[in-house]
């Protein structure tokens, strides 16, 4: 029993809420009121803590709740399916109607707008990837036009190291960041604050169970060292990354702040939503022994509508709506996720629970589903009109960038993933 269809929860707000109803159960890290950080479940417009019913669980659930102590949530990734299992199925019946727990609302369940959400866990190691092929194509055309695609693209799953130090949880700002920019026409770098800042729609994967040194994940096992999902915004100053990329990629350009939204979803909770991973255009290479299962080629896709919206200080200022700039689909990811860990340990890389993927920005093929103004403006020259009547071709202080997910499917609760925000604020 991964997911409940019919049934609703005590708790009245998570009825048909949008992104957390009964059926999602997400693990996350708050505090309130200057508390220290502990972890909860989001259910409705409320959070459960799971400190306060601890004594409400036993067995392997009662290991996976004692796990999520202290402010992280590492140690719970890493005991894997079995445990968060049955920690699911304890919630379920815990947070479902009848439930005795009910008699204790006042003392089990905070509001969420009145806690602050933490990262969910320690990340020692971020990796971000380049599985979106439809955006691979779209900035490709821009800077290669007779040949988008590397030759390599359609064998190897393409990623950086990225740094970790820097990924923040939704809501926190976004600093212009400063750089080396070479201004077109001339022949020598200029320093300054970026001028073309981006962001990027992406799906962010939590590692649960690792692999020790030397050792490699086998594609058939792949599915069960992922704990979890988010969202993910990797925000990129182009101005600086044109300059930096050659010959050995990203650096500053993306180091200063990527942002995720706080709430792990479990595979079990998206397990509806599981889809075959869309075949190959006819031409392209069969993947490579080590990174072909047939299980998961057969259902290690997901359907996960993605959105971004934007909104920026005046448009705040006159009470306007968000204005929705994308709306895409993890379906263009060209590789699945098992698929990104099976390749990142092949060389025996070490992966360790808390360890985060970035997906890559997961565009679609037509225009309303690009994941980055790079796109959109292609590269600047196209500007995006407001409702404000402002225009856009990069971010501009002020602006604040919103991250959203859903999962629909006919008979079946649709949940999402909650916001991923952000609010870019000048250069110091």
């Amino acid at each position: 029993m991964t997911q409940p269809t019919l049934a609703r929860s005590w708790v009245a707000s998570a009825n048909g809420h949008r992104d957390f109803p009964l059926q999602n159960l997400p693990l996350g890290v708050f505090s309130i009121h200057g508390s220290a950080p502990r972890s909860g479940v989001a259910i409705g417009d409320c959070i459960l803590d799971l400190l306060a019913v601890r004594d409400a669980f036993d067995g392997e659930a009662l290991r996976a709740v004692d796990a999520t102590t202290g402010g992280q949530l590492n140690a719970f990734f890493e005991l894997g399916r079995g445990p968060r299992m049955a920690l699911r199925e304890r919630l379920l019946e815990l947070l479902g109607e009848g439930s005795p727990l009910q008699a204790r609302e006042a003392q089990v369940l905070h509001r969420a707008a009145d806690c602050q959400m933490h990262l969910p866990a320690k990340i020692n190691d971020y990796t971000d990837f380049y599985v979106g092929i439809e955006h691979a194509q779209n900035v490709g055309k821009l800077f290669r036009p007779d040949n988008p695609l590397l030759p390599n693209y359609k064998y190897v799953p393409i990623g950086y190291h990225g740094r970790a130090s820097t990924i923040s949880p939704s809501g926190t700002d976004v600093r212009r960041p400063k750089g080396q920019t070479l201004p077109a026409g001339q022949a020598e770098p200029t320093f300054g604050p970026c001028a073309r800042l981006d962001y990027e729609l992406e799906l962010g994967i939590w590692i649960g169970q690792g692999n020790a040194m030397g050792d490699s994940i086998a594609i058939g096992d792949a599915a069960d060292h992922i704990a979890g999902f988010c969202l993910l915004n990797d925000w990129s100053a182009r101005d600086i990354q044109a300059w930096e990329y050659q010959p050995l990629g990203p650096f500053l350009s993306k180091s200063f702040i990527t942002s995720i939204s706080p709430w792990v979803i479990t595979a079990e909770a998206l397990e509806p939503f599981r889809k075959a991973q869309p075949a190959r255009p006819e031409g392209d290479p069969q993947p490579l022994p080590y990174l072909l299962d047939q299980r998961d080629q057969a259902a290690g896709a997901f359907d996960i509508e993605l959105e971004v919206l934007l909104t920026t200080a005046a448009m705040r200022e006159h009470n306007l709506p968000a204005h929705r700039l994308a709306l895409s689909n993890t379906l263009h990811m060209y590789w699945t996720v098992a698929q990104l860990v099976a390749h990142h340990s092949v060389n025996g890389c070490q992966l360790q629970a808390g360890d985060l993927f970035g997906s890559g920005t997961l565009s679609g093929p037509e225009a309303g589903q690009f994941g980055s103004l790079l796109e959109m403006t292609e590269g600047g020259k196209k500007g995006v009109e407001l409702p404000s009547g402002e225009v856009r071709r990069f971010l501009e202080d002020g602006d604040e960038v919103i991250l959203r997910a859903r999962c629909s499917r006919e008979g079946f609760a649709s949940i999402g993933f909650g916001e991923c925000r952000g609010t870019v604020v000048a250069a110091r």
